[in-house]
């Protein structure tokens, strides 16, 4: 499979990617069709998230920039959400509510639960008081104190600490199991971190959950630097001191 035969449909999303990621990703198209040559072609007729042609969204990173790659699970399973970078909720606009967080961050349970570490990482929570009696007076504060309020505010000083945000299947179908889609876009990631293994400094990977870590089977994530946490949908991750070791130097919250 070459550029000329990719499917229209997953060609055109490539318009979203940056220029310097182009030529790896067509890479890694094909070493998806070789892998499974039926898989894009149906999928290219079939419905699957994200919409709007995001599904290489989150490579409007640019590969010089990267010194992070995050990878969680998969797009959210809802079209206003998924928005082909991962952890960033499309029905996500205000971060705080006067108690606390959002209605819509306290929906996205794996955003909530990223917040709410990030929060005891700069000390603002107790990882054995995050509920919403402490998180009132936190998010009364976060609304004059100079931190960010708004989603895409996140999402910007993730992607200016040089984050790629990337899901380990890139699309989400409700009559498709996960695992499944995962492993389909498997050799299409291994040609994504061979590149990135080539630069002067190997980012971090950053893998969460079960089917992120599936990755750790490539010989290729052996040449990088690696932290690895359960899914932010469980609690436990709130108290994840390595994630918060990672993650609290950057000040996420704090507006740049």
């Amino acid at each position: 499979m070459t550029e000329t035969t990719v499917p229209a449909a997953i060609l055109n999303a490539l318009d979203l990617a940056d220029a310097s990621w182009r030529p790896h990703l067509l890479r890694g198209l094909e070493a998806v069709a070789q892998a499974n040559p039926g898989y894009l072609p149906a999928l290219a007729v079939d419905s699957y998230l994200p919409t709007e042609g995001r599904l290489f969204a989150a490579f409007a990173q640019p590969l010089e920039k990267v010194r992070y790659v995050l990878v969680g699970e998969g797009p959210y399973p809802r079209a206003e959400s998924a928005t082909g970078v991962c952890f960033m909720d499309g029905a996500v606009g205000a971060l705080w509510s006067a108690g606390g967080l959002s209605k819509p961050v306290n929906r996205a349970t794996s955003l909530r639960n990223f917040m709410k570490m990030l929060l005891v990482a700069d000390g603002q929570l107790q990882p054995d008081a995050t509920g919403g009696e402490a998180m009132a007076p936190v998010a009364a504060a976060a609304m004059s104190n100079g931190s960010i309020q708004t989603l895409p505010e996140l999402q910007a000083n993730l992607t200016g600490e040089g984050f790629l945000l990337l899901n380990a299947s890139l699309v989400f179908r409700s009559h498709v199991k996960p695992v499944i889609d995962a492993r389909a876009w498997l050799p299409f990631l291994q040609v994504v971190l061979e590149v990135l293994a080539q630069k002067a400094t190997p980012p971090t990977l950053v893998l969460w959950g079960k089917i992120a870590e599936e990755l750790r089977k490539l010989p290729e994530t052996g040449r990088f630097p690696q932290a690895v946490a359960e899914h932010p949908y469980n609690l436990t991750f709130i108290a994840n001191q390595g994630m918060q070791a990672l993650f609290g130097p950057m000040r996420l919250l704090r507006r740049r």
